[in-house]
């Protein structure tokens, strides 16, 4: 009887071991998936550092390779750590269920804050001490990142630093996924990331980005440049909704479809979005193949080299909208600006 008890409790053991580390389910939510993200900083760069919270699927003994997903936040959601995985629900690619939609089961994920409380919400001061944390956090943990997956993504005001991400590094970016991008970049500085898979998503309704005006705009240009058309995707969605069909506190909130890997909490089509490659051929997703997935299906030709300065954007400024029309948005940055620097830290 001893023995099989023994035997039992071996048996039980091993099965705990096999457990992965990112065991953490989605039912659980997203304040107790916020808690698997951990604490760093990246090193100094012209006076200023990024600080991030990052996502590790790294088990024990664990030699398996990794995606690396860089999330970028919007204007507001960098005020204090943290805020940036809580604001946006990006916790849940942190779950058992998302993680395992990613190549080898598991993803990296590396949501990283601007500088708020210093007047900066990823303005091109905050290029190159990104780039510099992302390239530390690649080299402390290169025994598993696959540095041929490396993915970036963000929303509004981290749209547009998505944006500029991958069109000033586009050799390290294997895909990008703006959403609702505050910034509509020429075809001139597109044309750096012609190869690049990039998936857009905007709500039509949106009132700060304005869809018709920018970020259609945007993917206009994009199918002009682009050399692989069946490789780039629009989401557009007629209502902004969260994935049980309530509307968002706002529509201007379409990154809660990406955060839901773009379906329903029922793993149906999500609410009210459509979607085209391209070439203007209608895209139907189907369960579990949504944005994890186009994702890793994309890889690049990456070698881990270093860049210099800002990249293909070595000469931008901040002032300079490169053909952006984002109207109420711009006056809302502004006016961000301005509280900062009257009452300090927010």
């Amino acid at each position: 009887m001893k023995k099989f008890i023994s035997l039992i409790l071996s048996l039980s053991l091993l099965f705990l071991m096999a457990v992965p580390a990112f065991a953490t389910s989605i039912e659980e939510g997203t304040d107790v998936l916020s808690e698997e993200f951990i604490f760093a900083e990246g090193p100094k760069v012209d006076g200023y550092s990024i600080d991030y919270r990052y996502f590790s699927p790294v088990n024990e003994d664990d030699t398996a390779k990794y995606p690396l997903v860089v999330w970028l936040h919007g204007m507001g959601d960098g005020s204090k750590d943290g805020k940036q995985v809580s604001a946006s629900n990006i916790s849940y690619w942190a779950s058992d269920e998302f993680q395992a939609r990613f190549t080898n089961g598991g993803a990296f994920i590396l949501a990283a804050r601007s500088r708020e409380e210093l007047g900066h919400c990823w303005t091109n001061t905050m290029i190159e001490p990104l780039k510099a944390a992302i390239d530390e956090f690649i080299s402390k943990n290169s025994a598993n990142i696959d540095i041929s997956r490396i993915y970036v993504g963000g929303y509004s005001m981290g749209g547009k630093m998505t944006l500029k991400m991958a069109i000033a590094y586009p050799e390290m970016f294997a895909a990008a996924f703006p959403i609702c991008p505050a910034w509509s970049p020429s075809e001139e500085l597109l044309s750096h990331i012609a190869d690049m898979p990039v998936w857009l998503t905007s709500g039509k309704p949106d009132p700060l980005v304005n869809y018709f005006f920018s970020v259609s705009k945007t993917w206009e240009k994009l199918t002009y440049v682009t050399n692989n058309p069946e490789e780039i995707r629009f989401s557009t969605l007629k209502r902004v909704c969260y994935e049980d069909g309530k509307r968002t506190m706002s529509s201007h909130h379409s990154w809660f479809a990406v955060n839901h890997d773009m379906f329903s909490d029922t793993d149906g089509a999500y609410p009210y979005m459509s979607t085209e490659n391209g070439k203007g051929e209608e895209i139907i997703l189907t369960f579990p193949e949504g944005m994890i997935s186009w994702l890793c299906a994309h890889t690049s030709n990456y070698d881990g080299s270093a860049s210099e300065g800002k990249g293909n954007l070595e000469n931008a400024t901040d002032t300079d909208n490169m053909n952006g029309t984002n109207g109420i948005f711009d006056f809302l940055k502004t006016l961000f600006k301005a509280i900062t620097s009257l009452f300090g830290l927010i």
